[in-house]
């Protein structure tokens, strides 16, 4: 056997190709070249895209820049003018009004012991020129300007009278006396009200020569024109196509639509299916208008401010648990709560009012841990933050400010060119957004002290945002406005550009309400927006379509202030009738 034997090479011929194994790595070599064309081409526009980014960013630096000298600029005029003024009138001179160039800005409110403005309103009667009020201007004041601008502040002489319904209606009842109770028109149908009490006046007709006074929330300024058509009496809407639930007549729906107590009642759209049920919990008398509520995280007690005080209440019994009020503040005048809100494990709160002063009470001693100033005018809005180390703050000094509870320190401040009326800070405590009375909503990076995003223009609002509320995720903001509308805003990040702001635009109108809307809320899954307005309603919309699923009339007065529980299946309700309620709203079972 020969061990050593090979076959014979066969030469290739004419025609054939090189190797199989020579051909794949031909291909290979193609492949590999193409890729490192396409790496080289994918890096170049990475470079292009990093250098747009950081230009980008430059410029917004610039304008951020250029924004803040311009604010500290406009600030060391103001200043300078009030001093002059001040000078001027020491002298003897007479007072003169402030100038501006360019679109006039409404002043922010002057607030001094005895004469701020929620005091104002609140001391005269519900008749047009009652004490306290000045007589109404015989010409509308210059496009911005509030009509209480062009008043003199309220006589200092004229003794406090219960608060007065902010609807043009008859006053809520004393503390010590006084007036009892009317029942004002319900806006909804041919009923006179909810039932067990004697009828009121019917509502004013738009002809009426009054304008709205401010919502008791915050006394803000409100726009000298009326919302169109507000107060018009309701025509009757056919039952088959509304989202203006308050021109439904109670008679001619079905039982199935509508829900009626001794002194409240709910419509349930007509157009839509009736998927929830409302019912009433607790009612909690004040002595004062309730300017606000609030639930606790876990859902346990519920928050509102009122004159003077803020109370506790356990949201089982109904009972009131805590009672907070500073014996060191000032003694004269009103001294409104005008926002509450608890720290995330419920162990403080922290209260907003009118002598500009925030106050984070440790509930367990009712004692204040923490005292805040720093605010020129009152402050009208406060959120917590979910880490619990920040509060975010809105005033009428056209200012929002952030406080750091472990340092004692105002740590951010942004200006902006009007009064604040409204803040919220977003789940993840990355943004915070607010609402003014320039018709916008602005949106800051807290960790850049940047603005993000301005949420204003042909799809905005028409009128002063008195609310605003994140949605659950953080990706969607509502606001409501004295336009009579809700918006839902969507907070996007560019795709491909981690670490990019957000942008916003309106992805939903929400029409249906009567008069300005005056709170806006979320509930926890994000399932139904919330409203409480000045027409005395809270609705519920379907966020998805726009469409109202319910209209609830349990307040006498505006609906100053709507809260839903962090636990869901309840919500509470603040208003100028001196009373605030917890509801229930549940799964609808029946036809």
């Amino acid at each position: 056997m020969n061990h050593g034997y090979a076959p014979p090479r066969v030469p290739l011929q004419p025609g054939q190709g090189p190797a199989p194994n020579q051909r794949l790595e031909q291909l290979l070599n193609d492949l590999r070249a193409e890729y490192e064309s396409e790496q080289a081409r994918s890096a170049e526009l990475e470079t292009q895209l990093a250098r747009h980014i950081q230009d980008l960013e430059l410029i917004r630096q610039k304008i951020y820049g250029i924004e803040t000298q311009h604010n500290q600029a406009k600030k060391t005029y103001e200043d300078e003018i009030d001093r002059l003024r001040r000078e001027l009138e020491a002298r003897g001179g007479p007072p003169s009004q402030p100038s501006h160039h360019g679109p006039p800005q409404p002043p922010p409110p002057t607030i001094g012991h005895g004469q701020n403005l929620f005091g104002g309103i609140m001391q005269g009667g519900a008749s047009q020129g009652g004490p306290g009020l000045a007589p109404l201007p015989q010409q509308e004041p210059p496009q911005g300007l509030p009509p209480h601008m062009n008043q003199p502040p309220p006589s200092l002489n004229a003794a406090p009278g219960p608060p007065q319904n902010f609807s043009g209606y008859p006053a809520a009842p004393a503390v010590n006396g006084g007036y009892p109770p009317q029942q004002t028109a319900s806006p909804g149908g041919r009923r006179a009200g909810p039932r067990g009490g004697p009828p009121g006046p019917a509502t004013p007709q738009q002809n009426t020569a009054a304008p709205y006074p401010p919502s008791p929330q915050v006394a803000r300024p409100t726009p000298s024109h009326q919302p169109p058509n507000s107060l018009m009496a309701p025509a009757q809407a056919p039952l088959n196509q509304t989202n203006t639930l308050a021109d439904l007549d109670l008679d001619q729906l079905p039982d199935n639509l509508k829900k009626e107590s001794n002194d409240w009642f709910a419509v349930f759209n007509p157009s839509t299916r009736r998927v929830l049920d409302v019912d009433l919990v607790h009612n909690l008398p004040h002595q004062s208008v309730v300017c606000c509520v609030r639930f606790s995280m876990d859902g346990r007690f519920v928050a509102t401010g009122c004159n003077r005080s803020a109370e506790i209440y356990d949201v089982e019994t109904g009972m009131a648990v805590a009672h907070l009020q500073d014996g060191n503040a000032q003694e004269d005048g009103d001294l409104y709560i005008r926002s509450v809100c608890f720290s995330p494990n419920g162990g403080y709160l922290a209260t907003g009012a009118e002598d500009k002063v925030i106050r984070v009470w440790d509930i367990a001693t009712r004692s204040i841990k923490h005292t805040f100033t720093g605010h020129e005018q009152d402050i009208y809005s406060l959120d917590f933050a979910r880490n619990g180390r920040l509060i975010a703050s809105g005033s009428g000094d056209r200012s929002v400010r952030l406080w750091d509870l472990d340092t004692n320190q105002n740590v951010v401040t942004f200006h902006i060119e009007d009064g604040v009326t409204t803040v919220a800070i977003s789940p993840d405590n990355r943004l915070v957004a607010a609402g003014s009375l320039d018709k916008s909503v602005r949106v800051w990076d807290i960790n850049t002290g940047q603005l993000v995003v301005r949420l204003e223009g042909e799809d905005g609002h028409k009128d002063s945002v008195y609310s605003v509320a994140f949605s659950p995720d953080g990706t969607k903001l509502v606001s409501g406005s004295l336009d009579m509308t809700i918006k839902m805003w969507e907070l996007s990040t560019p795709r491909m550009m981690p670490g990019a702001q957000p942008t916003g635009k309106c992805i939903r109108t929400f029409r249906g309400h009567k008069d300005y809307v005056l709170s806006v809320a979320l509930t926890p899954g994000g399932d139904w927006v919330m409203s409480g307005s000045k027409d005395r309603g809270v609705q519920f919309w379907d966020p998805h379509t726009g469409v109202a699923q319910l209209m609830l009339q349990g307040h006498k007065n505006s609906v100053i202030s709507v809260a839903p529980s962090p636990n869901g299946g309840l919500f509470a309700t603040g208003s100028g009738d001196m009373r605030a309620r917890i509801w229930r709203f549940s799964r609808y079972t029946g036809p």
